[in-house]
C-alpha cells in the first residue's frame, strides 16, 4: 500500500473513531467452509467491513466519501468502491477538480488500473482537455506503451478535443523511438480521425513518404511496414499501383538484410495481381538461401523463401502458399 498521497499519521482504527460509533460493521461472508481464505490485514478487513455497512445502507455522506478514499488506498482496483464513490460525489456536489487531483495521485502509482480513467474528465468536460493530454504524456514518459493511457488519450481527443498538436507529438515520440508501435498506432489514429487533417486520402501521400523513410532507416521494424499497408486501407488498387511501395521493397531486398517484411509486402502485392519488374524478381531470388528455387510461380517462390528466412512462421507461409490467387 502506498500512502504517499496522504499526510503521514498513525491510523486510528475505525472502531475507535467517534464519528463511526453508530455503524455496525458488516463482515465479509465467504460461506460456512471457505477453502482458501485470504489473509487480509486487520486494517483492510475493518475498513471493508465498515464500507460494506455504508454501501448496504446507501449512505452518501462526507464520512462515507472519506471511507472510500481509505478503501482505495488499500486496494485501488476495487470497482465497487470507485463506483460508490462516484455516486457520493454526485450526491454531495463535490468540487471535481479536487477529485481529479486525487485520481491523478492514485494513477501515478497505479497507471494500469482500469477504474481511474475517464469518469472525472467526462464530468469536467473540455476545460481540462489539455490537462488530461499532458497527464498522459507524463505516463508515457515512464511507460511508453501503457494501453490504458493511450485509450484515455484517444477518448480525450475525440470527446474533449486537443487535436492541434497531436501529429507533432507522434513525430516527437517516433523520433525518440522509431520502434514505438504505440506511437505508430496513434499516428494512424490521428491521420484517420483528426477533424483538422482532412482524412486518409488527403494525408496519404505525405504519410507514405514518412513510412518509407522509416522503413529504409530500420527495415527490420515491422511497424512502418504495417503503417504503410494501412495507409491503403480499403483501396488495394492504390497499394498495387503506387510505384513507391514496390520500390521500397526493392531497395530493402537489394540491401540483402532484414528482408522478411519486404518479402511479405511483395507477397501482398502479388496476391492482388501486381506485375513485378524483372529487377524485383532478381532481387527476391538473390535473397533466397536456396540457390535453385523449384517454384515456377513467382508468388509461390516468395512463400518458399519466407519459409526459409522466417522459420518461426514457416507454417503460416506454407498456408499462404496454398491461398495464392490464380495468376492472370
Amino acid at each position: 500500500m502506498n500512502r504517499g498521497v496522504e499526510e503521514e499519521r498513525a491510523r486510528i482504527p475505525m472502531s475507535q473513531r467517534p464519528e463511526w460509533a453508530d455503524i455496525r460493521p458488516v463482515p465479509q461472508y465467504d460461506g460456512p467452509n471457505p477453502v482458501v481464505p485470504i489473509a487480509y490485514t486487520d486494517e483492510f478487513s475493518e475498513t471493508m467491513d465498515y464500507f460494506r455497512a455504508v454501501y448496504l445502507a446507501d449512505e452518501r455522506s462526507p464520512r462515507a466519501l472519506q471511507l472510500t478514499k481509505e478503501a482505495i488506498f488499500l486496494n485501488s482496483g476495487n470497482y465497487t468502491v470507485w463506483q460508490f464513490r462516484r455516486l457520493i460525489l454526485d450526491a454531495l456536489n463535490v468540487d471535481l477538480h479536487e477529485e481529479l487531483h486525487f485520481v491523478d495521485q492514485i494513477t501515478k502509482d497505479n497507471s494500469k488500473n482500469y477504474q481511474i480513467w475517464r469518469w472525472v474528465a467526462e464530468k469536467l468536460g473540455t476545460q481540462i482537455a489539455s490537462k488530461e493530454l499532458e497527464f498522459t504524456r507524463e505516463i508515457f514518459s515512464q511507460d511508453a506503451k501503457n494501453y490504458h493511457a493511450w485509450s484515455h488519450r484517444q477518448w480525450v481527443l475525440q470527446a474533449l478535443g486537443g487535436w492541434e498538436n497531436e501529429l507533432a507529438y507522434c513525430d516527437e515520440l517516433l523520433e525518440d523511438d522509431i520502434f514505438n508501435n504505440s506511437a505508430w498506432n496513434q499516428r494512424y489514429f490521428v491521420v484517420t480521425r483528426s477533424p483538422l487533417l482532412g482524412g486518409l486520402e488527403v494525408m496519404r501521400d505525405s504519410e507514405v513518404a514518412f513510412a518509407i523513410k522509416a522503413i529504409l532507416a530500420k527495415p527490420e521494424n515491422e511497424s512502418p511496414w504495417r503503417y504503410l499497408h494501412g495507409l491503403y486501407k480499403n483501396d488495394v488498387n492504390s497499394l498495387v499501383n503506387d510505384p513507391r511501395v514496390a520500390s521500397v521493397c526493392l531497395d530493402v531486398l537489394l540491401d540483402k538484410r532484414d528482408c522478411v517484411h519486404a518479402l511479405n509486402m511483395v507477397l501482398d502485392l502479388l496476391s492482388h495481381h501486381h506485375q513485378p519488374s524483372n529487377e524485383l524478381k532478381d532481387a527476391v531470388d538473390a535473397v533466397s538461401p536456396d540457390p535453385k528455387p523449384s517454384d515456377s510461380n513467382f508468388a509461390e517462390r516468395v512463400c518458399s523463401i519466407l519459409q526459409l528466412v522466417d522459420p518461426i512462421r514457416a507454417s503460416y507461409w506454407r498456408w499462404r502458399k496454398t491461398s495464392i490467387p490464380a495468376q492472370d
